[in-house]
């Protein structure tokens, strides 16, 4: 054990210039960043987990502490103590050990694995200078000093950055780690600070005009693949690229002709029972002869779907700028220029939430007749005949 402790010298860790992480050994690492700060972290695993404890910068805390820090968490973690447990019960965590207990509190919400990842990718990108301070030291000059640089060159992720860095720390405040106003306010804080930023120019997804769909699907049935098959069933469902490339046969009643996605798929976290009519029909029917795994839409790794841009590539190749999700604007279009049907209908097809909420719960169907014939018109119109 001693020859992998103490690896560093007061001397080395001052001239120390290279970006990454430097073992001192037992866990504790001097951190580098591309700017040139250093700061202490305290790198283990706990119950399978890998986590880190940041134990303050160079400046405040010398190598001699972080030694003495380090060895209190060697010896909690001896006995089965989640050292991050024993930095709380001490005084107030870091802002990165605050974020990483918001995540994991926040995780079982989130229907998707990478939300988790965006937060912490986040983190890890753009609050480097946050993640050692504690979260009740945590000033308006230590967030300016994170958003100045991102605020005006890409605005979008600077207020993404910001909505996160103001969650964690009254996430903190709930906990009791720290008091007063939330310094990445921004109501009535940092508007007051902060530049205006540039207008985001959102726009629409670009979508096909309904009359030119079914020339589109003609060509797609030319082509054959499993890709232009999934897009030219994404088109006929009028479903979400994620819900198709994703779908899987055991939501499929092909006697019943329904295809029925789970809530854990949606995006209004709601079950949404698809009819099946024609073509569409026929696609997963043609699937179901030759079928390969669990997944309706295989990719060519074995277990795995179609990846997210396969059907996009499938446009690129019939030299189409068009989106794929702007084929349910197409759709959403055709229903109110060329048919009569009741908007809830189509809104239900959409698998769109209804806003007003008194209409909200007295909707207790979802209308799935309606919406069958909907789709039986809406695959006469852009199949081919």
């Amino acid at each position: 054990m001693a020859t992998s402790l103490n690896r560093l010298s007061a001397k080395t860790v001052l001239s120390l210039s290279r970006p990454g992480r430097h073992a001192d050994g037992g866990n504790l690492y001097l951190l580098v960043s591309k700017t040139g700060a250093k700061s202490w972290v305290f790198m283990y695993r706990h119950s399978g987990a890998q986590r880190e404890l940041g134990l303050g910068s160079l400046r405040d805390v010398p190598l001699a502490s972080a030694r003495r820090r380090a060895a209190e968490y060697r010896e909690a973690l001896a006995g089965g103590t989640d050292p991050r447990t024993l930095r709380i019960e001490n005084g107030a965590p870091t802002f990165g050990e605050a974020a990483s207990q918001l995540i994991e509190s926040l995780r079982p919400s989130w229907k998707n694995a990478k939300h988790a990842q965006q937060w912490e990718n986040t983190i890890a990108q753009y609050c480097e200078s946050l993640k050692p301070k504690r979260v009740d030291q945590i000033v308006v000059d230590d967030v300016l000093k994170v958003l100045k640089p991102l605020w005006q060159r890409v605005p979008e992720t600077a207020s993404r950055v910001r909505m996160r860095m103001e969650k964690i720390l009254d996430y903190a405040r709930a906990k009791g780690w720290r008091t007063g106003e939330n310094p990445a306010r921004w109501k009535g804080h940092l508007d007051h600070i902060l530049p205006p930023r540039k207008r985001l120019t959102r726009g629409h997804h670009k979508a096909m005009p309904h009359k030119d769909a079914p020339a589109l699907v003609a060509r797609l049935q030319g082509l054959g693949s499993i890709s232009a098959k999934a897009l030219e069933f994404c088109i006929l469902t009028a479903a979400r690229s994620g819900e198709v490339l994703n779908a899987r046969w055991s939501e499929f009643n092909l006697q019943e002709a329904i295809w029925t996605v789970p809530a854990t798929r949606m995006k209004a976290g709601r079950e949404h029972r698809v009819p099946l009519e024609g073509r569409a029909l026929a696609i997963v029917k043609e699937l179901a002869e030759a079928k390969v795994g669990d997944y309706v839409f295989p990719g060519a790794k074995k277990g795995r779907p179609l990846s997210v841009m396969s059907m996009t590539m499938v446009m690129r190749r019939l030299k189409q700028e068009f989106t794929i999700h702007g084929f349910r604007s197409a759709f959403r279009d055709w229903t109110s220029e060329e048919t009569s049907i009741a908007r809830e209908v189509a809104e239900q097809a959409l698998a769109h939430i209804i806003e007003n909420a008194v209409e909200r719960a007295y909707r207790r169907s979802d209308l799935f007749e309606k919406r069958r014939e909907l789709m039986r018109t809406w695959e006469a119109y852009v199949t081919p005949t």
